[in-house]
């Protein structure tokens, strides 16, 4: 895609920020405020870690470190306030991995291009969604449920929470590897999607562990995978689809962005803080709550995150047939 951007990119500038060891690290001046800006509103997954992740910022580092929920336009207004403000480091990007592997995909106009605008600076988290069905549906485990669905081609439908989402997406990637045949049925968010499955209208659907979690003790819903690179230790007994299927991999992922432009040392800087962050028991604790996974990675993982992630998803898109606008 022309929008999208590649893997030597992102590997060749995550490379620049990590070699930045060598390098003195600057301080981040107590009279001003560190800004993470949020592409979504307050709530959102992408607001939930950067809240966590600027609290304890702001203890550990002893000034203010602080959330500006920056929603619409696909990411562009958020995108915006970083490419057109100061690149001194008092201002990063906290979003999901959607606006970089999805967006330039499916929309021709964006304003922001990662290539140009942007550098990684850290692989925060990732937060599996989970492949639920409904009791009528007779699987217990993945295998069972590929087959049940290969007996009724055309017949079961799947849930989303709108069309080009990573609930999408996902799905469409499982239907493509193994040539399944399965309608979709697209809602506006898990608000909607979620109870259509309880209430029997769908079959099955992605969703996230805390939108299904009291569904599964009911028995309401059964979950049979998730659609991250590996089982979660939140859910240990339910298996990875990459399991099945060899790289699968459509978990959201939040990561820290810098504009083009930040000085590298602040970049390495805050790379650091927020893996060392990523490992203190309450962050872990407080974002598995939100079945969320703190990871912390460098901004070279991130780098290679990201520039996977957009392959992937691009080939999803694909699959499900979806046009960019």
């Amino acid at each position: 895609m022309k929008n999208g951007p590649t893997r030597r990119h992102f590997i060749q500038s995550a490379g620049a920020v990590s070699a930045l060891g060598a390098c003195p690290i600057m301080s981040w001046g107590q009279e001003r405020a560190i800004k993470f800006v949020v592409p979504n509103p307050a709530g959102g997954l992408p607001d939930t870690v950067a809240r966590v992740f600027a609290q304890k910022l702001t203890e550990k580092l002893g000034q203010s470190v602080i959330v500006d929920n920056r929603p619409g336009a696909n990411g562009m207004i958020a995108a915006q306030v970083l490419t057109t403000g100061a690149k001194d480091g008092s201002a990063f990007l906290v979003a999901d991995g959607s606006m970089f592997s999805i967006n330039p995909h499916l929309y021709k106009s964006l304003s922001y291009d990662f290539r140009r605008d942007f550098l990684p600076v850290s692989l925060a988290a990732i937060a599996p969604l989970y492949l639920a069905v409904h009791p009528r549906i007779k699987a217990n485990n993945m295998k069972d449920l590929i087959a049940y669905i290969k007996s009724k081609p055309g017949e079961l439908t799947y849930g989303s929470s709108g069309i080009g989402s990573t609930h999408h997406l996902s799905m469409e990637a499982l239907k493509s590897a193994l040539s399944l045949d399965i309608q979709h049925i697209p809602f506006k968010g898990s608000g909607q999607s979620v109870p259509a499955l309880i209430g029997g209208q769908v079959d099955m659907l992605f969703s996230a562990l805390p939108s299904l979690s009291g569904f599964v003790k009911t028995g309401q819903v059964r979950l049979l995978g998730n659609n991250a690179a590996k089982r979660s230790q939140q859910e240990p007994n339910v298996q990875a689809i990459a399991e099945i299927i060899p790289g699968y991999d459509f978990s959201p992922t939040i990561g820290v962005f810098a504009a083009a432009g930040t000085p590298q040392s602040m970049i390495d800087k805050m790379s650091a803080e927020v893996a060392k962050i990523a490992k203190l028991p309450e962050t872990l604790q407080i974002l598995s709550n939100a079945g969320v996974e703190a990871v912390g990675g460098s901004a070279l993982d991130h780098g290679k995150a990201i520039a996977s992630e957009n392959e992937r998803f691009g080939k999803a898109v694909q699959a499900a047939g979806i046009k960019p606008e």
